[in-house]
């Protein structure tokens, strides 16, 4: 079984798809065994409740962060680390010693409307004040430079002109798990 390891910050949605993933088979060489948040968050009890390993740092200093989710990691070595709506930033120190091994889903398509600053409903709001025609999500793989990494996977979606940020994110919310799914499986 190849193992992952989920660093997240909220809800956990993304989460959620890849142990249904798991669940039903789609992912069926695959188990998470360790989810790790940067705060205190939902995604947190929906793991524990999964009998998932899951560990708050939300009392660990900023500066510290990166280096408590490597001790957390090299306990259990994980195949792949999957940043699902990780907000923090990890260091360089941390990016460069699992380079090939962390991937992400950001919501747009790279490298537009990424970068420090650039996630959740901020893209959005931005995609559709300017007037894009075309949005959607991409998978890639973390390096030191935010959403600079080797794309590994993105689909696209039409932005028609009553969308709005919130009607976009919705669309591309279903392209991000299809593709993070996809992503995985095919590492």
């Amino acid at each position: 079984m190849k193992k992952i390891a989920i660093l997240v910050s909220g809800r956990g949605t993304n989460m959620q798809h890849i142990l249904q993933a798991i669940e039903n088979g789609i992912l069926s060489n695959f188990r998470v065994n360790l989810v790790i948040s940067d705060r205190c968050c939902s995604a947190i009890q929906y793991a524990l409740k999964k009998n998932i390993t899951a560990i708050s740092l939300e009392k660990t200093n900023k500066k510290f962060l990166s280096k408590e989710i490597d001790n957390l990691l090299v306990k259990d070595i994980p195949y792949i680390i999957v940043l699902s709506g990780f907000l923090s930033i990890l260091d360089v120190e941390f990016c460069e010693k699992w380079i090939g091994k962390v991937i992400n889903i950001h919501p747009s398509l790279l490298p537009k409307y990424g970068g420090k600053g650039m996630y959740g409903m901020k893209v959005h709001q931005a995609v559709i004040k300017n007037k894009e025609k075309i949005s959607g999500a991409t998978v890639h793989y973390v390096t030191k430079d935010v959403d600079a990494g080797d794309i590994i996977l993105k689909k696209s979606c039409k932005i028609y002109s009553k969308e709005t940020p919130m009607s976009l994110s919705q669309k591309v919310s279903l392209i991000e798990r299809e593709i993070l799914i996809q992503s995985i499986k095919n590492l």
